[in-house]
């Protein structure tokens, strides 16, 4: 076999396979994170199971007689493994999850037979399952294990369908990988953020498992299990299974072989076919309506960049640009996503010059906006702006510069975790440095390791001093919505505080969490105060800032805020959103406390703003002992937060009207953050 077809299918070993040496279901996080796909689990039947066994025939009758035995090897090897080298080896995860001794026996069982099954060339491996004696324990832990993560009712057949059901996550790779070339198939080890890499992470990405429908994400986050945990419990594993990676390389090829490769056929007589291609010997299937949106989303403009003096300019021919534009729209009415926020994408590619500019002509603009499409984004060496054109009614030019990482070091002792961006935008010529609608900037992290992701955080660059603005993990990016330019750079915020270790246990790491993406701050001498009440202006502040809500044209007309008031422009974002309400129309009361009930509501109006497709089960409260208490007005909130385990009650009881602690409405805040 050449390197070039051993890069291929070791990166379909990766793509496809890994979920066996990473360990189920302890480490679906495994196959999440290290990869940043998740995918979907469907209901399952014994429908399933027997799609399952069609799937083996197709998939290891690819295989050779030396193939197979090198799976049947493996199988062996991961047999003979004890229960305390398993316990060892899956150490990091298994101590975030609260288990029998007796429990723990059922799961490493239960983890041979699926990953048996995956890497056994036996037809019958794969239905086994449902005649194991152990069937009902397997079913019984995975429903604990479920419940700790906040997922209803964990079933083995939705293990299997998470991973092989008609919506699962191999049959969404084997969709966007068919008839890929080679080189784009190693391209997704070579360049983990390459387009298509970034395709695999969009297509899956935040989908649910379990009949709760509930993400992937949401449910290990419950569980606090760390992407640093599964790649330790996944190199453990590796590193105890010799057999391992040859047993991937050959299932891996039985994947392209038996799905993914373009099958050859016999060229059309060019006499007998209008429309046939002499050159071409492969038949393509039609793309999808939504692939071809896909497709229509993104402009290559790589070929269009000129460099001069360490300056990268894109020389973007109108009339190309606006059929772009035209074709994204077009794409969108076929797929019958007319009217959603469209956003077409200039790919620039790698740029080596330090400086990047962007125009965008009037023609531009104006096209963009008669096509319907929200926004331009431009993305190059993995950093993508995103800005919403219709703010704008003439001529702009993006401009991007890497700078050297001693804008940023020699203000700070903290660690960065991506390069340091200098951002700027002009509007018909003129220096433009806030903006009406938030422009997101998405970068790239890089030097991580050993850092708490948690705690990375989009820093602004202010006359010599960092602001802390947040910004939201996704994969190896963290995304975060800016209504200013400036210098920006990720860094790990680590922030401490002398007074909270009352609260540890239940909040420390919260607060911590809160703390370095700026959102809330302490009171002063290394100080957080956990057990003083919070204002509604406090608490206004909070939620606008963990939410990257910020934008400095809202405006407000409560009699009692000031316009100068610290809190003036977080009431006035809540305000115009519709977050939170005055006293009456005319007053505010910034400086009254704020209750449990009005906290869990407003955080619930916040949500609903930017996830309008999010859904309340009214019936969520009634958990509450104390649901009686909470007033009408704020009950469909309390539901909302309760339902999305926003909130949670105490002994029973919610105790609406209570005053919320700074603790209390940092854990809130911080499950916030953490929603999908």
């Amino acid at each position: 076999m050449t390197l070039k077809k051993k890069l291929v299918v070791s990166t379909l070993a990766v793509s496809m396979a890994a979920v066996a040496v990473a360990g189920l279901p302890l480490s679906s996080k495994g196959f999440a994170d290290q990869f940043g796909i998740v995918g979907t689990a469907s209901a399952a039947t014994s429908t399933d199971f027997a799609s399952l066994k069609e799937r083996a025939t197709k998939l290891y009758g690819t295989l050779t007689d030396a193939d197979k035995q090198t799976l049947r090897d493996f199988r062996t090897d991961l047999q003979g493994l004890t229960q305390d080298k398993l316990e060892a080896d899956f150490a990091p995860v298994l101590t975030q999850l609260k288990l029998s001794n007796e429990d723990k026996v059922t799961l490493f069982n239960f983890y041979k037979e699926v990953v048996s099954s995956i890497y056994t060339p036996e037809l019958s491996a794969v239905t086994d399952i449902l005649k194991s004696p152990n069937y009902q324990a397997y079913q019984a832990v995975l429903k604990k294990i479920g419940e700790q993560a906040g997922i209803t009712d964990l079933s083995v057949e939705e293990v299997y369908s998470f991973i092989f059901g008609a919506n699962g996550v191999e049959q969404k790779l084997i969709t966007l990988l068919k008839g890929k070339s080679e080189s784009d198939l190693g391209d997704l080890m070579i360049h983990p953020n390459s387009e298509l890499a970034n395709q695999v992470k969009t297509i899956v990405l935040d989908s649910t498992i379990g009949t709760a429908n509930y993400s992937l994400r949401a449910s290990l986050a419950n569980l606090k299990i760390t992407k640093d945990m599964i790649v330790a419990t996944k190199n453990n594993v590796e590193s105890r299974l010799t057999n391992e990676k040859a047993a991937a390389l050959v299932l891996a090829k039985a994947y392209y072989n038996a799905y993914l490769k373009t099958t050859p056929t016999k060229p059309t007589d060019p006499s007998t076919s209008g429309n046939s291609n002499s050159g071409s010997d492969f038949t393509t299937k039609p793309l999808t309506v939504d692939q071809k949106l896909a497709a229509a989303s993104t402009y290559d403009v790589s070929k269009l960049v000129q460099v001069v003096d360490g300056k990268a300019t894109v020389k973007l021919v109108d009339t190309d640009t606006i059929n772009a534009l035209a074709n994204l729209a077009a794409a969108a009415k076929a797929a019958g996503k007319e009217g959603t926020s469209l956003t077409l994408t200039l790919n620039l590619g790698k740029i080596t010059a330090p400086t990047v500019e962007v125009p965008l002509s009037k023609a531009i603009v104006e096209a963009a906006k008669t096509n319907g499409i929200a926004n331009i984004a431009v993305n190059f060496n993995g950093v993508t702006v995103t800005i919403p054109v219709s703010q704008f009614s003439t001529a702009i030019a993006l401009t991007v510069t890497t700078a050297k990482p001693e804008v940023v070091t020699s203000v700070t002792k903290l660690k960065l975790a991506s390069d340091v961006y200098e951002f700027a935008l002009s509007v018909n010529g003129v220096a433009t440095s806030t903006f009406k609608q938030p422009i997101t900037i998405k970068l790239p992290l890089k030097n991580t390791d050993g850092l708490d992701k948690e705690l990375l955080s989009v820093a602004k660059l202010v006359y010599g001093n960092l602001q802390f603005q947040g910004g939201v993990l996704n994969g190896e990016f963290i995304v975060e919505p800016r209504d200013t330019f400036s210098s920006y750079a990720v860094l790990e915020n680590k922030v401490t505080f002398t007074d909270i270790a009352s609260v540890q246990a239940w909040a420390g790491k919260q607060i911590q969490v809160v703390a370095a993406k700026g959102a809330i701050e302490g009171v002063g001498e290394g100080k957080f105060a956990p057990k003083s009440n919070v204002t509604r202006a406090e608490f206004a502040k909070m939620l606008i800032r963990a939410l990257n809500l910020e934008n400095n044209s809202a405006v407000q007309s409560f009699s009692d805020v000031s316009s100068t008031a610290w809190y003036a422009p977080y009431v006035a974002v809540a305000a115009e959103k519709g977050i939170i309400t005055g006293r009456s129309a005319a007053k505010f009361d910034p400086n009254a406390t704020i209750t449990r009930a009005e906290m869990a509501t407003m955080i619930s109006r916040a949500l609903k703003s930017i996830n309008p497709a999010a859904t309340t089960n009214a019936t969520a409260i009634s958990k509450f002992s104390d649901a009686a208490k909470i007033s009408a007005s704020l009950r469909d909130g309390v539901a909302f937060a309760a339902d999305h385990n926003l909130v949670i009650g105490n002994a029973g009881k919610f105790n609406p009207n209570d005053t919320a602690t700074r603790a209390e409405a940092a854990v809130m805040i911080y499950r916030t953050i953490n929603f999908k």
